[in-house]
């Protein structure tokens, strides 16, 4: 019988028309446009400005895209993953509205959290249900609108992100392309470095939670930093050494866009010269669960069939893993 693999065989994205230039956060923190990209990489980011908007937009646009580009008809869809740390709603899954307004009426849909690993552990998700033969066509979507949680008076944070989507078809395949190994972790010691304290069960809304402004994401920059530069190394470093490849091997390192310098400890740790490594991190900042599928869809034209990829990325919580991944078309 032959081993049904989980491939890629379509991406999309969007971003808002909006951009933040590190010029205009000048004038809304003490910062400078040289201090931000020597430290992170970033000269502007994309905001989503419009009124009563929110992540289900953003995801919608970019599975939209990715529908236009396939001519794939939503109605096959049977599953759809919105990865996302900025749910609509508290409650009603943001994925359950996508679908139905992206007329995947067939689909059944949920949201899934893993902060900035969320489209990493939506793969690996996507995949197990492609690979089990029950689903032919599962959708992935990595998205957030990150100025909903940004306190913009706090330089540490507000520098750093921005809002976008990108989208992610996943079918099975018998050629032994898509997805050939992962490596995901987590540890719980993380979530007191990179959290949002106010909004959920621990510490409900109230109007002292409000004007304290704690419901904005806080981080220790680098206590995370050092964690991040670590284990995306680590787990790049092994995923390679557990599949018996060299660095001559990897077509495309596809890390998670947080900050450039730990994009290249990563290149670094596995040996591979810059022209290899996915980046956009100047152009949309850290999108957080969108910043992988965004690469993809940016360099969709460069891929050639039975590239290797290798995928990387580290989240709050903390999460983080790799996943190596053939690419299964040209554009």
């Amino acid at each position: 019988m032959t081993k049904i693999t989980a491939a890629i065989t379509a991406v999309g994205k969007y971003v808002p028309e909006y951009v933040l230039t590190n010029k205009e956060l000048e004038t809304l923190v003490d910062t400078n446009d040289e201090w931000i990209t020597t430290r992170t990489g970033i000269k502007e980011r994309r905001i989503l400005k419009e009124e009563g908007k929110g992540t289900s937009f953003l995801a919608i646009k970019a599975a939209e895209d990715l529908l236009q580009k396939s001519n794939l008809n939503p109605e096959e869809i049977d599953m759809v993953i919105v990865a996302t740390a900025t749910p609509d709603l508290m409650v009603a899954a943001t994925a359950a509205y996508v679908a139905t307004e992206i007329g995947a009426v067939n689909a059944f849909s949920y949201d899934l959290q893993a902060a900035c690993s969320s489209f990493l552990y939506g793969m690996s998700t996507a995949s197990s249900y492609i690979e089990s033969g029950r689903y032919k066509k599962v959708l992935l979507i990595g998205a957030d609108k990150m100025s909903s949680i940004l306190d913009y008076t706090d330089r540490a944070t507000c520098i750093i992100f921005g809002d976008g989507a990108g989208a992610a078809l996943f079918e099975p395949n018998t050629e032994g392309l898509g997805l050939q190994d992962e490596y995901l972790r987590s540890d719980g010691v993380g979530r007191e470095f990179l959290k949002i304290e106010a909004g959920g069960s621990i510490m409900p809304p109230t109007e002292e939670t409000v004007k304290n402004r704690r419901h904005f994401i806080q981080q220790e920059g680098r206590t995370v930093f050092k964690y991040a530069v670590s284990n995306m190394a680590d787990v790049s470093e092994k995923i390679l050494n557990r599949n018996n490849l060299t660095k001559n091997d990897v077509d495309w390192l596809v890390p998670h866009q947080a900050n450039n310098r730990i994009i290249e400890a990563t290149a670094n740790r596995v040996g591979l010269e810059s022209e290899k490594v996915m980046v956009n991190i100047h152009k949309y900042g850290n999108t957080t669960s969108a910043t992988l599928p965004l690469l993809l869809a940016d360099y969709e034209k460069v891929l050639k069939k039975g590239d290797n990829l290798i995928f990387a990325a580290f989240g709050g919580g903390f999460t983080w893993g790799a996943i190596y991944l053939k690419w299964a078309y040209n554009s």
